[in-house]
């Protein structure tokens, strides 16, 4: 009885949503709370879950396989696939979120990007601010919890790790591989790379 009711929720909500404009590829895959707030024109692909306290803004597209939870994504954002946000983040008017990508308790600012493999805990983003792929605010020490500031038209390289509490002032950019410890200047390349080293002739153990 109780899946019933539950299936019965998620119907009534699915059709009062689709009554008011919103785009579904396929409702019966899409799972809402009955507190969600979603604006004009906006697309929701299969397998979408919104938990507890979302509000969605005009012109949003959310791809599929993503979960939301307790955020607020403003308008024109692109979000997904497999795009995970958590409680306290907000998306900023025409900020992109990409695939396997981790918001948590941060404020993406306009025209941002955060397209590929990352996880952004704690953080404050400027605009047009380019999170390159498998960047990660390390945000925990184990004891608490520390926060990353990124101002605006920053370039973070891929694979690049903010170690917080940190500031990247604006125009500054992360060099990829990289591992930043301490504030960054504005307008200035911050990179940390050992030598490359290699052996001449090199050949490998044989089983």
């Amino acid at each position: 009885m109780k899946a019933l009711k539950l299936k019965d929720i998620q119907n009534k909500l699915r059709n009062k949503f689709l009554k008011s404009g919103v785009k579904m590829i396929d409702p019966d895959t899409i799972f809402f709370s009955k507190d969600t707030k979603i604006g004009r024109n906006v697309k929701i692909e299969p397998y979408v879950v919104f938990g507890k306290n979302v509000r969605v803004g005009n012109n949003v597209t959310i791809k599929s396989f993503s979960h939301l939870e307790s955020c607020k994504i403003e308008n024109k954002v692109e979000l997904g696939p497999y795009a995970r946000i958590r409680p306290n983040t907000v998306l900023k008017e025409g900020s992109r979120i990409g695939n396997f990508v981790e918001i948590k308790k941060s404020v993406i600012g306009k025209k941002s990007k955060v397209n590929h493999l990352s996880y952004v805990g704690d953080s404050e983003i400027g605009k047009s601010v380019n999170i390159g792929a498998g960047t990660i605010t390390c945000n925990y020490d184990g004891i608490k919890k520390s926060k990353t500031k990124i101002k605006d038209n920053v370039f973070i390289g891929s694979n690049s790790s903010l170690v917080a509490p940190i500031t990247i002032n604006k125009e500054s950019t992360v060099g990829a591989g990289s591992v930043i410890t301490k504030n960054v200047g504005k307008k200035t390349l911050a990179l940390t790379r050992s030598p490359q080293s290699e052996i001449k002739n090199y050949k490998r153990k044989k089983k």
